[in-house]
This record gives structure tokens, C-alpha cells and sequence, in this order.
């Protein structure tokens, strides 16, 4: 992996017999090579790495200058840091600095190309030069009042103090700039190497502080693939329901972000397992125990968690954020229509329906945009729309009314849908495979006769306002609907014929 600068690298590592190579270009042009061994990434390299990240973009040592001229400190941070030394793409710059807010505008005045102060009730300013977009923070400390959804932030002036109030050790990190001293007072590095997830000091006032670090916490475990610490699970498990306090937009970011992550499973398995997603998402710890009538060897949970990786191995340009949410929740409906029947079956009839309808509720209670809302909604009312298909019984109309009712949803539907058998029955899976296969070629020969995805009636609403000599209103409506269908059942008929066959139903109408 690789940062870029222009998309040039400028800093990449990889791993050569046990030895983690860091490969730096201070200009973007000449590279250098640093070799640090993976068992001795200790203090006596901090000066190396904290040079190089110190060099992610010459932009950082320009501005650490105009603050060291004007007499204050400034240090990259957090994520950005992390990242440098992961060796993962760094997009945006955070800096902190013991300025405050109304200082920082004047150290960046002549300097920044804009500003923004969208944030600077909380000791954030925006600053963009020339492709670059940074925000520097006043060194601070936050807490959340038991019963305030906001933060009360109180200005710091030291480092190491505004290090100990971030969420994660990994992220209590921070190049000094200009001078290239790097910071690292609770052993970010050394839980970087290890793969794990810890607080600067107690987990239960880094929660106490900001709860929606418990989320963050199964965050980064999706997104980084790191185990988080058992005595961070143990807090986040004794004090889940303090998420409450939290706005529906900030945890709603956080899984959104979980959800797209490399792991997901992991996060979404740790939320489960620490009671945190009986508060944010209580669908999906309810599936666990209701036994699945395809798949009797799996609960619906373990099955939902099976088809959301199924449906990530199947994506094609990066994560798909609709149909990965589709993915877990299609089966939300089944504890709600769970009925036993004779012979120890148990049946989930229309769970769909009512899953589609769930879905709409807790997205919207998430504040998700109407847009995801809709479509999460309508592929999980769609996914067992397939299972009608049988060995290819469906007439052409029927197919044509599938790509119709999918619309722009066709190809996430597919995928969906294959991701949804998670049989072990290896005859059984590749019979259903099979079949799909079928459906789908059926569906590109139709697209190519009859160009499915633009199907419409043969003849607009003026042109049914004219043969029925009709004002615009209901009836205009209700005709097209005929047509449409009329459309769907026989194909291309023609306007003459399509003409006569509003005029009969017409007279059928009265």
C-alpha cells in the first residue's frame, strides 16, 4: 500500500523476510528506502517514522512553520498519522495546535486558499491550499453531560493531554511539526503492531466522554481487521446504553463506515456480542435462534452475516454501501412472521413484505438519505421474488415484470440473490446457480429485442387523452397502468394495436 502525492507514491511499505520496508520520496520524485524490523519498531526509530511522516506533504511543514513563527505548537494527528504508518491512503490532514480558534484564522490568513468555521464552536477550522483541504484543532478535552446529546469542549494547552482525551491509542499518535518529533505517550505503535484496539486510559471514561466510541471501536475493527481489547468489550458491554445520548446522524455514520469496511462481519458480530446493537440496530440480534426452514443447520443471524459476505464478493467497483445494508437486513421480517406448522416446519411467509417494511422504519430512524431508504427497502422486498422462477417457468411476461419491478436495481438484485443461498448442499447450490444463469440470459435477450430497462406504454398520455377523448386526470392514469401491462404480458404490439385495446377496455370501463 501507498500514499501519493499527485498520485506519485511518497511513502509505501511492504513486508521482505520479517522486515517492514518503509519507502519515502521526499520530493515525490527521489526515493528513499528505510528498513525498520518488524520486532523492533520501538522508541529508537520513533525520529525515522516521525520524519516520514512529517513528509506525507511538504503543505505540513509549511504550515507547522507559520505556527512556530507566530509562537504556538502544531502536530498531524490522529487518523492521518495512523494511516502514514499503516501504510494506507492518506486523504485528509488533521492538526492540533494550543491556538485557539480565532488565532488559528489569523495565522491562516494570506496563507490558506478558504476557510471554513463550520466547526469552530468546537475548536475546529477548515483551511484548503490549493488541492489540499486540512483542519486544525485547538488542543481540547470533551465529555457529554448524562443527559446532552453535544459535547461541552474546554480548551487545552498541551499534547500529551489532548492525546489522552482521543478514542483509541492508535489514534493518540502526532507528528510535531516542523521539528519532526514524534509523539507517542500510550503505545499507539506498539497496538498498531499488535493488531488491537485499546483506550488511552480507562475505557470507561474514554466512553463516558464520547459513547459513540463504543461504535467506533467495531468501526475499526471492520475497517483495520483488529481485535479490540478485552477490557474495552468488557466496558462497552456494561454501559451500551449510554449510545442513547448519541444523534441517530453520528451512529448512523459509524455503521455506515463499519459497513463498508473490510471486515464488517467482525464489527457487526461485536456490537452484537456487547449488547451495543440492541440499541442502534435491534433487528439484527433478534435473528439469532430463529432457525431459517431453508437452511435448518444455521440461524437467520449467521445466515445474514453469510449472505452480506457473499454479496461483498461479488462487488465490482468498491463497496456498495445499498447493497451490503440489503444484505443484512433481508431477513428482518422473519422473527416478526415465524409460524409453526404441522410436522415441526416452521414457515416466514410474506417475511419480505414485512422486512421491506422494517427496513423503511429503522433506516429512517438511523436518518439514512430517502434515496437509500427506498432502494434498501425494495431489494429486500425483492429477494425471494427469484424462488418463483422454479426450474424456468416463468413466460417471458413474468420475466419482463422482474426487470420492470427491479428497475435501476436489476444488477443488486442479481447479486442479492445469489448471495442468498448459502446451502451446503453443494448439488443443491449449483442447481440454484444454474437456474439464475438461465434467467439472467434470458433477461439480456429480452433487453436486446425489446430494451427492457426502457419499457413504456405504446402510447403516452396525450396520445390517450386524444383516442379517449379524455381531460387529464385518473383515467389517464388508470389506461396507462392498462397499457403498461398490456405492454409487459405481449411485448411490442404496435400503436394501431395498442390503440384498439385501449378503446375496448375503455368501453369494458364504461
Amino acid at each position: 500500500m501507498a500514499l501519493f502525492c499527485d498520485r506519485t507514491p511518497i511513502f509505501s511499505h511492504k513486508r521482505i523476510k520479517g522486515e517492514v520496508i518503509l519507502i519515502l520520496s521526499v520530493t515525490c520524485e527521489d526515493l528513499r528506502s528505510i528498513a525498520v524490523p518488524n520486532d523492533d519498531l520501538t522508541s529508537n526509530h520513533h525520529a525515522a517514522i516521525a520524519q516520514l511522516l512529517s513528509r506525507v506533504t511538504p503543505l505540513a511543514d509549511e504550515l507547522g512553520r507559520r505556527f512556530s513563527a507566530a509562537g504556538h505548537e502544531l502536530a498531524l494527528v490522529g487518523g492521518p498519522v495512523r494511516d502514514a504508518l499503516l501504510g494506507r491512503p492518506v486523504n485528509d490532514l488533521d492538526f492540533t495546535t494550543d491556538a485557539h480558534p480565532e488565532r488559528i484564522l489569523e495565522i491562516a490568513e494570506g496563507w490558506a486558499d478558504a476557510v471554513w468555521t463550520i466547526g469552530i464552536e468546537f475548536g475546529t477550522v477548515g483551511l484548503r491550499k490549493g488541492d489540499h483541504r486540512v483542519e486544525v484543532t485547538t488542543y481540547r478535552s470533551e465529555s457529554y453531560d448524562p443527559k446532552s446529546r453535544k459535547p461541552e469542549v474546554a480548551y487545552g494547552t498541551s499534547l500529551d493531554d489532548d492525546l489522552a482525551r482521543r478514542d483509541f491509542a492508535v489514534n493518540a499518535m502526532a507528528a510535531r511539526l516542523p521539528g519532526h518529533e514524534f509523539v507517542d505517550p500510550y503505545g499507539g505503535l506498539d497496538d498498531l503492531r499488535a493488531k488491537v484496539i485499546r483506550t488511552p486510559g480507562r475505557p470507561e471514561d474514554s466512553f463516558g466522554d464520547d459513547p459513540l466510541r463504543m461504535l467506533r471501536a467495531a468501526r475499526f475493527a471492520s475497517q483495520l481487521g483488529f481485535t479490540v481489547d478485552p477490557a474495552v468489550v468488557a466496558a462497552m458491554t456494561a454501559m451500551a446504553g449510554r449510545i442513547e445520548i448519541v444523534s441517530a446522524e453520528r451512529i448512523r455514520d459509524e455503521l455506515s463506515k463499519l459497513l463498508t469496511g473490510a471486515h464488517p462481519r467482525d464489527g457487526l458480530a461485536l456490537l452484537v456480542d456487547t449488547g451495543l446493537a440492541d440499541q442502534v440496530l435491534p433487528e439484527l440480534p433478534k435473528l439469532r435462534l430463529e432457525i431459517d426452514e431453508h437452511h435448518r443447520h444455521k440461524d437467520v443471524y449467521d445466515h445474514s452475516l453469510i449472505v452480506l459476505e457473499q454479496a461483498i464478493a461479488q462487488e465490482e467497483e468498491g463497496p456498495d454501501l445499498v447493497l451490503r445494508l440489503a444484505a443484512l437486513l433481508h431477513d428482518i421480517g422473519k422473527p416478526k412472521t415465524r409460524s409453526f406448522v404441522e410436522g415441526g416446519r416452521v414457515t416466514f411467509h410474506h417475511h419480505e413484505v414485512v422486512g421491506a417494511s422494517m427496513s423503511k422504519v429503522r433506516l429512517a430512524a438511523l436518518r439514512y438519505p430517502k434515496e437509500i431508504i427506498a432502494d434498501v427497502s425494495r431489494l429486500v422486498e425483492l429477494h425471494l421474488r427469484f424462488h418463483g422462477y422454479g426450474k424456468g417457468e416463468w413466460t417471458d411476461s413474468a420475466v419482463r415484470r422482474y426487470v420492470r419491478d427491479a428497475g435501476h436495481l436489476l444488477h443488486r438484485l442479481h447479486k442479492l440473490t445469489r448471495a442468498d443461498c448459502t446451502t451446503r448442499n453443494k448439488r443443491k447450490a449449483a442447481a440454484l446457480a444454474r437456474t439464475y444463469d438461465e434467467l439472467e440470459r434470458r433477461i439480456a435477450r429480452l433487453e436486446q429485442e425489446e430494451e427492457l430497462a426502457r419499457i413504456r406504454p405504446e402510447l403516452d398520455g396525450n396520445e390517450i387523452q386524444q383516442i379517449l377523448g379524455i381531460e387529464p386526470g385518473p383515467a389517464v392514469g388508470k389506461a396507462y397502468k392498462f397499457l403498461l401491462d398490456l405492454r409487459l404480458d405481449g411485448g411490442p404490439i404496435g400503436k394501431e394495436a395498442a390503440a384498439q385495446a385501449l378503446r375496448e377496455w375503455a368501453r369494458d370501463q364504461g
